[in-house]
Formats: structure tokens, C-alpha cells, sequence
């Protein structure tokens, strides 16, 4: 199949309705059908804004996530209307892709 693989970046500190933005996308995506995300933790990074964003051995508020999910053309439409309807304001990359599993071949 070919598609998009979409990538949201985000860190642990931020939040919409009250839950960690990077569980909420996860969640938001399995409710709409998606059949696979993944949510990576990150030791480090840093964002527009240039701030260097880290996980701290008593602080993990600030820690980089990273959201990712293979999907198709449809289902990029649908989570990005989906995400503009509920303001959610967050960093994303879309690339093109040709995804499957291999017991398909």
C-alpha cells in the first residue's frame, strides 16, 4: 500500500483535556480507526524555539515524544481535519510512504 507515515513531536509537559498530548494522540488515533501508532520517548531535543528540551532524573515534564503512525491517504485527511476541529496546535512531519507486512508478498 502507499501512503503516509505521520509524525507529531511533542513533549510530556504538554496537554489537551487535560491528558498528555502524545497518550491523547495515540487515543485519538485508535478512535478514528487507525490500525497502528507508535509513541517514542526521547532523552533530548530541542524546537523552534531553539530551547533544548530533556528528560532531568527528578524532572520528566520537559521529556521530547515523538508520535508516529502509517497510514493511508484517507486516514492522513481524516486525523489532520480532525486535529485543526480540535485546536490542537502541535508539530508534525508527513512523508510519503509504501507500507505492508511481509507475509502479504
Amino acid at each position: 500500500m502507499y501512503g503516509y507515515q505521520l509524525t507529531f513531536f511533542t513533549q510530556q509537559d504538554r496537554t489537551h483535556k487535560d491528558r498528555c498530548l502524545g497518550e491523547w494522540l495515540l487515543e485519538e488515533a485508535r478512535s478514528l480507526g487507525i490500525k497502528g501508532a507508535t509513541l517514542f520517548t526521547a532523552a533530548e531535543g530541542f524546537g523552534r524555539e531553539r530551547k533544548l528540551h530533556f528528560v532531568g532524573y527528578f524532572d520528566m515534564s520537559d521529556q521530547p515524544i515523538e508520535v508516529s503512525m502509517a497510514v493511508s491517504d484517507d486516514n492522513a485527511k481524516i486525523f489532520l481535519e480532525h486535529l485543526k476541529r480540535e485546536k490542537v496546535n502541535v508539530f508534525y512531519v508527513k512523508s510519503p510512504i509504501e507500507f505492508g507486512r511481509t507475509d502479504d508478498c
